[in-house]
């Protein structure tokens, strides 16, 4: 696996003076990531909205992550020439636009709309705070504070849950939807005057993207097997906590495995719980072990795919303690994809590092992308047409397609953290580098 020197790191700036700006940058990607999930229990009320079966349903989100996904390298791409103050700005203000038309969406079409750019203004949030982290702090708490990153965040999660549940209940989906947006706002206000993009440089610019810059960029941040396995770990760790987080979990846990709607939001805010507090223990590991990040993906996944086999395989209902269980393991997935980031960190020098990034976030949500187009497929060729009253068994097929992710994810993984430890052996024996510092 590649050496972590490898990164280009800015002289950090003073403490206090990074966690303001570290700050402001995640209360952006926290509310990136409460209307990201905003529709995850919403999604029985958006099929009576809207009139429309299953897999209409996962279309919103279909549509939410390809989006995202295929932002991920064009916003890489910006944030190397623009900085991530400035895309960071444009980002929250498409937020804040798409989820207010997302409030007054009337009909199918137009909330498909309104969630695409959704996607869009949530594809520019993460990749920016990353590089305002690498900017901002010493190497050494680098790993620390990324993890930080997408743990807190996802606390934007819990206000997508418990109290999206009772505002939908209480005052209805424009409301409920107009306030989330409205916060936008306020967010917009605190990145205009705190953040900066370096210490002493409020906007920091890169060469111009020309066709060339673009294509070495791209190129060389490819090759190397390091930000490959990043890819590939964020691929196989992300998709199951994703899929239940963003549409299906409210769902699986209601219909599938019976369970009240407050059991069901009290299920899905333990796995935001989950990834709050396992992010921090990965950070540290990640930094006093970084040889074995790649070893720390296998292990974490198989425990994931134990933790399904045995739920599915349950006669009957899975008692309430085995979900609870189940949501812990799952969210783990959560951090643990962002080990991707650090490996992609490590094996690229900093101008490419939007651009790594960039191609490394598009892993997890590739693979949460054909997973839930798929339960939702899978569920309507195993129901009565015109049906919504999924049963057990039909969630239990379209539960079973993460096999197949989980094949293929582990299989890259493996593969190549052979070859990124050979490249980081060979870089340490003619460059003089400790691969495992």
């Amino acid at each position: 696996m590649s050496s972590p020197t490898a990164a280009v790191t800015a002289d950090p700036a003073p403490l206090r003076r990074a966690l303001a700006v570290w700050v402001v940058g995640l209360s952006v990607y926290l509310l990136a990531i409460f209307h990201r999930s905003s529709l995850a229990v919403a999604g029985l009320v958006a099929t009576e909205r809207f009139d429309i079966t299953a897999a209409q349903l996962s279309v919103f989100t279909m549509l939410q992550l390809l989006v995202y996904a295929g932002m991920q390298v064009p916003v890489g791409l910006m944030v190397d020439r623009f900085g991530s103050r400035a895309v960071m700005l444009t980002g929250v203000t498409i937020l804040t636009v798409a989820q207010a038309g997302f409030a007054l969406a009337d009909s199918y079409g137009w909330a498909l709309v309104a969630r695409t750019f959704v996607g869009m203004g949530d594809a520019m949030t993460f990749i920016c705070l990353l590089r305002l982290v690498a900017r901002w702090f010493s190497a050494t708490r680098i790993p620390l504070m990324t993890q930080l990153s997408g743990v807190l965040g996802q606390a934007g999660a819990i206000g997508a849950a418990a109290p999206m549940t009772w505002a939908l209940g209480t005052v209805g989906w424009t409301k409920a939807y107009l306030f989330s947006a409205s916060l936008g706002v306020l967010v917009a206000v605190a990145v205009l005057l705190v953040v900066q993009d370096a210490p002493g440089s409020r906007s920091l610019r890169g060469p111009r993207l020309s066709a060339a810059r673009v294509k070495e960029l791209l190129a060389g941040a490819w090759a190397h097997p390091g930000t490959r396995l990043g890819f590939w770990a964020h691929f196989v760790t992300q998709f199951s906590a994703t899929s239940l987080a963003l549409l299906w979990g409210y769902p699986f846990f209601v219909q599938a495995e019976h369970r009240s709607p407050a059991q069901a939001s009290l299920l899905l805010t333990l796995i935001v719980v989950s990834f709050m507090y396992s992010g921090p223990v990965l950070g540290r590991l990640v930094g006093r072990y970084p040889w074995h990040r790649s070893s720390m993906v296998l292990g974490i996944v198989s425990a994931i795919v134990l933790i399904w086999t045995v739920v599915l395989c349950w006669p009957g209902d899975a008692p309430f303690w085995l979900l609870v269980v189940m949501t812990q393991v799952v969210g783990i997935g959560g951090p643990a994809s962002i080990i991707g980031f650090d490996l992609a960190r490590t094996s690229n020098p900093g101008e490419r590092q939007g651009s790594a990034s960039g191609l490394v976030n598009q892993g997890g949500f590739v693979a949460s992308l054909v997973l839930v187009i798929a339960i939702g497929i899978i569920l309507d060729l195993t129901t009565p047409p015109g049906s919504t009253d999924y049963d057990a068994t039909s969630f239990r097929w379209a539960m079973s397609f993460q096999y197949l992710l989980w094949g293929l994810g582990l299989t890259q993984v493996y593969r190549l953290r052979r070859r990124a430890r050979a490249h980081a052996l060979d870089l340490a024996q003619h460059g003089g580098i400790d691969p495992r510092h």
